[in-house]
């Protein structure tokens, strides 16, 4: 058990980890669903109203560092005990430590459990008539997931909030705060390391910020003053996770770029290898799942619509329990869109739309299609002779136009018979010919015949 607010002797080694740690939440970076402006934990620092809480997630995406924030914030005693090398005396020390601190002069105590899950029932339950008399302010960490680790009398009195993994550019943002903090940060400036090999070493962290200061402190041992970072010196640090992170090169290109042709060609398997591939050399898998995402629009669209929302099911999968079951709900998410009806229909004619719009004058709206919220824009004619198509038999208003007089014949949308996209397809054929028997397309249709 240690108070890790106590003061370090200045002569004592600290790793650059724990010298880097925010002293503040606008140093915190990452987790801005939780401690963002108006986000939960944010308001918890910012009252002090607070009330004992689990944080779950993966190593290193900051859990310790916020309860050591929150505590600060109190004015309150930091208590850290670790359920890996602590027993049921650690826990009663802690106990009576926050009791006589109650007693003395009324003093807030934060008692951290880290890896809180380790702990048997009992040793658990342990903790409930502390946490309900307010003995302490109770926050467990957890890289399990709570509801099957820890026991429901402990989860009832303790809310959960998941940390996410930080992203690359969040690794990135603390390496680069290291490097200009010049009295706890490394002995290596923001010039002295390439952009391309930064995006490496925070790639090869792994999501893992403690992990990335460390390799950053290794690499500062390496390196001199005032010259370059090698591919050797990164070599020493990472091993050959130097060239699996290479996303810079072409062959990252070339692998994205496959694996987006094997989907739209309907190759699963080849979806799949290619998608390995990437994430072997350490791709984000995030970014697959946008490409997957701009392959349901561009490339499925309509023949299966169903094809976005599994792609979005999968990041949101992957964002709520990590990369080791997330991955594999975008590889689900992969193979889905592999085998699934293509059509570009809606891309092309989105693409003409906008390519009208863009080089063709600014036509007028026709005038039953303008609003008329008020007297004026009715004496205008605005609205006048709409037909409201619920009214209208088989909710269609047959022969009514929906474009610029002069775009009247234009038709963008030319669905494929694949897939759903057949159907929708028989569905616009049928209400062609409606139109095409209605009164008033044959009416417009004249008047277009005598205009020529």
């Amino acid at each position: 058990m240690r108070d890790l607010f106590s003061e370090v002797p200045t002569e004592a080694y600290q790793p650059l980890a724990a010298r880097m740690r925010p002293s503040s939440l606008d140093d915190y970076i990452g987790q801005s669903h939780l401690v963002g402006p108006g986000k939960p934990l944010r308001r918890m620092v910012e009252t002090g109203h607070c009330h004992s809480f689990i944080l779950w997630g993966p190593p290193g995406v900051g859990k310790t560092t916020f309860a050591q924030l929150l505590s600060h914030a109190l004015d309150a005693q930091f208590i850290e005990i670790s359920a890996v090398m602590s027993g049921v005396k650690e826990i009663r020390a802690a106990v009576d430590q926050a009791k006589q601190l109650r007693m003395m002069n009324g003093s807030q105590t934060v008692l951290f459990v880290d890896e809180v899950h380790r702990f048997n029932k009992s040793q658990q339950d342990a903790f409930l008539p502390f946490i309900e008399d307010g003995t302490f302010l109770f926050i467990g960490a957890t890289t399990e997931n709570p509801a099957f680790e820890l026991n429901s009398a402990l989860l009832s009195r303790a809310r959960v909030y998941r940390l996410q993994t930080p992203s690359v550019d969040d690794v990135q943002q603390v390496l680069i705060r290291a490097m200009e903090d010049a009295d706890k940060g490394v002995n290596i400036s923001r010039n002295q390391i390439s952009d391309h090999y930064l995006s490496i070493l925070a790639q090869a962290a792994d999501g893992d910020i403690r992990r990335g200061l460390n390799f950053l402190e290794i690499l500062s041992d390496l390196i001199e003053p005032e010259t370059q970072v090698t591919q050797a010196q990164l070599e020493d640090v990472l091993g050959d996770s130097v060239r699996r992170f290479d996303r810079q090169g072409d062959v990252f290109y070339d692998q994205i770029s496959a694996f987006h042709k094997s989907v739209r060609g309907s190759s699963p398997d080849g979806a799949l290898y290619w998608m390995a591939r990437m994430l072997d050399g350490g791709c984000d898998p995030l970014y697959i799942a946008r490409r997957l995402l701009a392959i349901a629009s561009e490339d499925i669209g309509n023949a299966d619509p169903r094809a976005l929302q599994v792609g979005l099911n999968a990041w949101d999968i992957f964002e709520r329990v990590g990369p080791k079951e997330g991955n594999r709900a975008i590889a689900q998410a992969a193979v889905y869109m592999a085998s699934a009806p293509k059509s570009n229909a809606v891309y092309m004619a989105y693409k003409q739309a906008m390519s009208d719009a863009s080089s063709q004058p600014s036509y007028e709206v026709p005038n039953h299609l303008r609003n008329a919220p008020t007297s004026l824009a009715k004496d205008m004619g605005h609205g006048e002779d709409y037909r409201y198509a619920h009214n209208e038999e088989h909710a269609y208003a047959a022969g009514e136009n929906y474009l610029p007089e002069e775009l009247a014949n234009m038709r963008y949308y030319q669905p494929t018979d694949r897939g759903l996209e057949k159907k929708i397809a028989d569905k616009l054929n049928w209400l062609s010919e409606l139109d095409e028997q209605s009164p008033q397309q044959r009416y417009f249709m004249n008047q277009q015949e005598s205009d020529t």
